[in-house]
């Protein structure tokens, strides 16, 4: 893993100065999937793996990046706000750049120089800290406090609007806001949040399917568009509802009845995933892994069955994660159509599940999948050397 002393020699060999780093975590939701854009419940944990940005000020208004992961350099001037996409791995710091300048913070130029350490593609939310951790490398660079809410917003807007995914607040707001050793509970209409203890007897194991997903212009946008014609149409009958949080599984059965069967499916588990998400935080506050992991497998049938975002390789690795001692419970975590699963481990029984779960997986699915364990980590933040 990345060490903020190989961050700091890197910058200083490329721009020949000093720097301030900083990092951002990426997450796995532990439960409350596809329902932080109906306006929902989640629930996910930061995990430490990070994507580190180290800036120096210039004495101009231009943001020039290097990419570690991409081997390729930028730059952008900050007094042009027109500027729009470029449909490569740019346009997620500079969108959070110009994102921050049009909503009124006059930010300084700078130097970058970014590395993640965060597997992209695999749902573990690569985009959300690479924005994070440019939105708090370069306001703290511009001597500028900023509310970690309204930082959370902007990085969803700049992913909305330059990187063309209509993603939820869930991911932003975790890595801007997480705390190490806690999931956290987070009402996506108010933004309201809980901290939840996990015990230390129990560990996050994240399995690597090595299926890639594309989000932007796919089949995450559908589903999201399909949940605004579910809404829209329950609405005609009950005119308060703004968003599917709003919507109990009875009305749903009394008011649905005439939606296409793949819109009602849809809107069946986002109802019944944000009763979940409620349900499992009060199994955690009890320290009832058992059945906090209960509703992690309900989620991941409601996924594949109901919002049809699972796949293969996926259920494989829920499928076995549910044969072995010592799991309290799995689900695929992430916008899904491959990715990872999300497993809670007891911490002694960690091992035996890693080697069980890449024979079989290997041999099942064809491919060596990636096993991380992590315990839950803190959000964003300056790292001092």
């Amino acid at each position: 893993m990345t060490t903020p002393r190989e961050v700091s020699d890197k910058f200083k060999s490329i721009y020949k100065t000093d720097s301030h780093i900083y990092r951002a975590p990426g997450r796995v939701n532990l439960i409350g999937e596809h329902t932080d854009y109906n306006e929902g419940f989640v629930m996910p944990a930061a995990i430490d793996f990070y994507t580190w940005v180290a800036i120096s000020n210039r004495n101009n208004r231009r943001l020039a990046i290097y990419s570690e992961n991409y081997s390729d350099a930028a730059e952008i001037d900050l007094d042009d706000h027109a500027q729009v996409r470029r449909n490569n791995w740019a346009d997620y710091p500079f969108g959070v750049a110009l994102t921050l300048e049009r909503a009124g913070y006059t930010l300084n130029g700078a130097n970058l120089y970014i590395k993640g350490d965060v597997p992209i593609g695999a749902g573990l939310s690569s985009s959300a800290a690479i924005e994070v951790a440019t939105g708090v490398a370069v306001t703290g660079n511009s001597g500028i406090e900023i509310n970690r809410a309204e930082l959370a917003k902007l990085c969803q807007q700049a992913e909305h609007q330059f990187a063309g995914t209509r993603c939820g607040i869930m991911d932003q707001f975790i890595a801007c806001n997480a705390q190490a050793n806690h999931a956290l509970m987070l009402d996506c209409r108010s933004l309201d949040f809980e901290l939840l203890p996990l015990p230390e007897s129990a560990s996050l194991v994240i399995c690597n399917s090595m299926v890639k997903h594309e989000l932007a212009g796919s089949q995450y946008n559908a589903r999201r568009a399909e949940c605004e014609a579910g809404v829209q149409h329950l609405q005609k009958s009950l005119p308060d509802v703004k968003a599917l949080r709003d919507v109990d599984l009875g009305e749903l059965e009394r008011f649905g009845k005439d939606l296409s069967k793949a819109v009602y499916k849809r809107c069946r588990h986002v109802i019944s995933e944000n009763q979940r998400v409620q349900d499992a935080a009060a199994a955690l506050k009890a320290g009832d892994l058992t059945e906090f992991g209960k509703f992690m497998y309900e989620s991941h049938r409601s996924l594949r069955d109901d919002y049809e975002v699972s796949c293969a390789e996926l259920d494989i690795l829920v499928d076995l994660a549910d044969d072995i001692g010592g799991v309290y419970g799995a689900r695929l975590t992430g916008g899904g159509f491959g990715g990872c699963v999300i497993a809670l481990v007891d911490a002694k029984s960690v091992s035996t599940f890693k080697d069980f779960v890449a024979a079989e997986y290997e041999r099942k699915a064809g491919v060596k999948p990636e096993i991380y364990v992590s315990k839950a980590a803190n959000g964003a933040e300056q790292i001092t050397i």
